[in-house]
């Protein structure tokens, strides 16, 4: 999917957050959006994934040709964020299953267990998520975001909290989305900045 984002800008009600960026984001690169704490990069990454409106500005959106309306971004956008919650009191495997009816999807069980030991997860668990460690939700997060295939991958600090063995999963999965996707990452961290193609800052 390519991004366009075209003068874009954002304030909560009086308090200027960002102003006047302008940039592309296309299939084939991972662009990272870094800047100080409280600079605005969830902000924007929110503003790109069609859950909050900037205040001046616009973005558009293309696929193969066509132009995507901000209603069908949702089954086209997979989100990594710190904020973003599982369904504590399933299973793992439970959470698989019903994310998988939220989005249309087929899952066998078999496919659910490749998938939950390709994160790095174990599969026979049957013990709520709320019992797992922090890197291992963060595991979760991963797996949810890019199981249906998304055109547009956006990662809110994707390492957070991850292990050594969890990082390399993650920057797996960013290299393998990068070949046929729009990879953008909001963060400081250095390991994510070297995976990134391009950088852009953001600051009021």
């Amino acid at each position: 999917m390519r991004v366009l984002a075209n003068n874009i800008g954002k304030k909560f009600n009086r308090r200027t957050i960002f102003t006047a960026l302008t940039f592309e984001a296309v299939p084939g690169e991972v662009l990272g959006i870094v800047g100080k704490n409280g600079s605005g990069k969830s902000t924007l990454l929110r503003i790109i994934g069609g859950i909050l409106s900037p205040s001046t500005g616009s973005m558009q959106y293309m696929l193969k040709g066509r132009s995507v309306h901000r209603d069908e971004l949702y089954s086209m956008v997979g989100y990594v964020a710190p904020y973003l919650t599982l369904y504590e009191e399933f299973s793992a495997m439970e959470n698989l299953q019903l994310y998988a009816r939220i989005r249309g999807m087929r899952l066998s069980r078999d496919d659910a267990r490749e998938s939950l030991s390709r994160i790095g997860l174990p599969s026979d668990r049957r013990d709520p998520i709320r019992a797992y460690s922090s890197g291992m939700k963060q595991r979760m997060k991963l797996l949810f975001a890019v199981m249906h295939r998304p055109p547009l991958l956006l990662l809110d600090e994707p390492v957070s909290n991850l292990d050594s063995d969890g990082v390399e999963a993650a920057y797996g999965i960013v290299d393998e989305f990068r070949r046929q996707s729009t990879v953008i990452i909001a963060t400081n961290d250095a390991g994510d900045i070297a995976h990134c193609d391009r950088i852009i800052s953001v600051e009021a």
